[in-house]
């Protein structure tokens, strides 16, 4: 049968379009598929789209689309929508007139045997344009029942009983949409999402890391999280809580962390997707909502073996996790219970990897094939119920069958087209830091074909010659991945960002990899190798989807990392790598002007042993080196082993696994003064003009 979505914006990232395009991929595979999406904002989905599925826009609204194919001008987009209440359609952001004409059209000429609407909007317009027994009309409920605005409820409740069946993501919204809609001949029931597991190396719960994931907003109540890992950073101090995600709370969260004092603690990390990689970096998941109408950051989390400390809010956690068993459950709005559960997972490691085993287990129940499977006994039971007969199972929405010269054989054909036309390089893959620290790059068979591949890497505005390393075809005792190793104690990668390509030697193809996932998690609490040079590697997905490597060599770096604004000045400690301390070693902290009215000035440095170091920058100090004028002044801080001897070292932050760290470690200005981090991982020192 053919099975469409209406999705209002397919090209986003949320989690109403990450459980549609896993649920569509697995019912892909048995039927036709298409997901329609009411706007296109950008040329392709941020969200990989599954394999067998058809994206079909209705409005094109890219700003940069070519002239004349766009609808950015069309007057319609700035009318009101006639069916869709104001409060949903967000003025004519959302729903307009345009959007009524568009979907109307679509609806009365689909051929297809299911229709889903998955937003209230799209529910309005299913129950209004859609042609009751062509097609089976089923609304999604991706919220709570109580938390829609009193105009949006009374649209949705007054859609529904012109639909063939309505889904809540948890049974417990299902039965209070049957306690408020009694007598509606609907079938309301109760469809999870569908979340999959991923071919990621699950956590090993051994980092001392919490994770949160989510939209930066109040229902989220991340101001409890901070609030509470107040009190588990005063008795953890080497545990780090990170947030990803953005929002309209980011800087109402980032001034909290900074008058808390954890901007040593607690890391904003902005927006990531694919997520499933941040997942597996971390020991304990936390989720402190008001509600969660299902919680698909929750199954994630646990897919990646992560157990979850939740609060036990309406209605999704509580279904999904078993309390003790895979996850805790904390009363809602309580950041004390919330501290406490968070620490009785950190201070017992037994338990703490007993629930992550549990929690793979458990995550399971949610895997989309198993959704998908519930999808069709619901389309079957309503066909029943209609008293016709579910349309057969069909697939390849937009296939197409090529024509061939009539006498020809076939078996000719396709010789000469082989002769002529090899099948083009697409590769995709996921990098893997393995324990060690080397790079295992898995790319994925579909896309790459021929003999004797190659993966290089080629230093992006660089002059050098491109790096090559043989890439290994699947074997029968191995998994049906293409690998490659980059070994980082052979492989001498100089400092910048690096591009890989995979290339087939007999036609000279050569195609960049797209990233399926960068998998960071073996460089938490990984050492750089011994003696000089010092070089750090870590992959990333760039902007555009792409499999990159960001690299640093140096002679020798002083690593950062502890920088925190003590009461008389800026302490930093670190470790020196690629260099030694001598044993009368005196060394010293030079702080060079980059920017603005400063002069250089010097801060004694203690050398603690075994590479360790600290030194206290005085903020007296700071300001007496700024020689007045307009603007901050600004000084890069270097390390020498003893004053006036050897070339100076860089201090700055670069072990670990983020690439960006000008964009994530961020502290606040004490006495004016704000230590910051460079694109590259270097500290500098600002000193802001004086006020007066």
């Amino acid at each position: 049968m053919k099975i469409t979505f209406l999705l209002h914006n397919a090209y986003g990232i949320g989690g109403t379009i990450r459980s549609t395009f896993n649920v569509a991929g697995a019912l892909a595979v048995h039927h036709s598929v298409e997901i329609v999406s009411l706007i296109r904002t950008i040329d392709t989905p941020n969200l990989p789209l599954p394999r067998g599925v058809r994206l079909t826009p209705l409005i094109d609204k890219r700003p940069d689309a070519a002239a004349g194919s766009n609808d950015l001008g069309n007057p319609l987009l700035t009318r009101p929508s006639a069916h869709v209440p104001a409060a949903e359609a967000k003025g004519t952001t959302n729903f307009n007139a345009l959007t009524d004409q568009r979907v109307a059209a679509h609806l009365a000429r689909t051929d297809a045997d299911v229709v889903i609407a998955t937003r209230p909007g799209l529910v309005v317009y299913l129950a209004v344009f859609g042609r009751e027994g062509r097609y089976l009309r089923i609304g999604q409920e991706h919220r709570i029942y109580s938390t829609h605005g009193a105009e949006i409820r009374a649209a949705c409740n007054a859609a529904i009983p012109h639909l063939d069946a309505y889904t809540s993501v948890s049974e417990a919204d299902a039965a209070t949409h049957r306690a408020h809609l009694p007598g509606v001949t609907t079938r309301l029931t109760a469809l999870p999402n569908g979340v999959p597991a991923t071919g990621i190396e699950p956590s090993d719960g051994r980092a001392k890391l919490v994770v949160a994931a989510g939209r930066l907003i109040p229902v989220k109540r991340y101001d409890l999280l901070v609030g509470a890992w107040a009190t588990v950073a005063a008795k953890h101090p080497d545990w780090h809580l990170r947030i990803y995600g953005r929002g309209p709370q980011q800087t109402t969260l980032r001034r909290q962390i900074d008058e808390l004092g954890l901007a040593g603690h607690i890391t904003l990390m902005g927006a990531h997707s694919p997520i499933e990689t941040e997942w597996a970096k971390g020991a304990i998941a936390a989720v402190t909502s008001r509600e969660e109408s299902f919680g698909m950051t929750i199954v994630e989390a646990m897919h990646c073996g992560v157990p979850v400390v939740a609060t036990d809010c309406p209605h999704g956690p509580g279904e999904i996790i078993t309390d003790g068993r895979d996850g805790l459950l904390v009363p809602v709005g309580d950041a004390d219970r919330i501290a406490k559960g968070l620490l009785t997972l950190i201070e017992d490691d037994e338990l703490r990897r007993s629930m992550g085993e549990a929690a793979r287990v458990a995550a399971q129940r949610y895997a989309p094939e198993r959704v998908a499977a519930a999808y069709e006994t619901l389309i079957a039971e309503l066909h029943s119920a209609r008293g016709t007969v579910a349309p057969a199972a069909r697939r390849g929405a937009g296939g197409s069958v090529r024509s061939r010269t009539p006498g020809t054989p076939l078996t000719t054909l396709k010789g000469a087209v082989k002769q002529l036309i090899r099948k083009p390089l697409r590769p995709v893959a996921s990098c893997r830091v393995t324990a060690h620290g080397n790079l295992a790059v898995l790319v994925e068979p579909a896309g790459v074909h021929g003999a004797d591949l190659a993966l290089t890497l080629t230093r992006r505005r660089g002059d050098g010659a491109p790096i090559r390393l043989p890439l290994h075809p699947p074997t029968v005792t191995s998994s049906d991945l293409w690998t490659a190793t980059v070994d980082r104690g052979a492989v001498d990668l100089t400092e910048g960002r690096w591009d890989l390509h995979v290339v087939r030697p007999a036609d000279g193809a050569r195609r960049r990899v797209l990233s399926r996932y960068a998998e960071g998690r073996g460089l938490l609490g990984l050492e750089p190798l011994p003696g000089s040079p010092f070089s750090w590697w870590i992959p990333y997905p760039t902007v555009d989807g792409y499999l990159a490597l960001r690299a640093w060599r140096r002679p020798a770096h002083a690593e950062a990392r502890v920088i925190r604004a003590d009461a008389d000045g800026l302490a930093v400690e670190g470790t020196l790598h690629g260099a030694l301390f001598g044993p009368d070693a005196a060394p010293i902290a030079e702080a060079t002007p980059t920017r603005g009215p400063g002069r250089p000035f010097l801060t004694g440095v203690t050398a603690l042993g075994s590479g360790r170091f600290r030194f206290t920058v005085p903020y007296e100090r700071i300001h007496e080196a700024r020689t007045g004028g307009a603007g901050a002044a600004v000084w890069t801080l270097t390390l020498r082993k003893s004053a006036g001897s050897g070339t100076p070292i860089r201090i700055g932050r670069i072990l670990g696994d983020i690439v960006d760290r000008d964009k994530t470690d961020l502290h606040p200005v004490t006495h004016g003064i704000r230590p910051r981090l460079t694109g590259g991982g270097d500290l500098t020192i600002t000193c802001s003009a004086p006020t007066g």
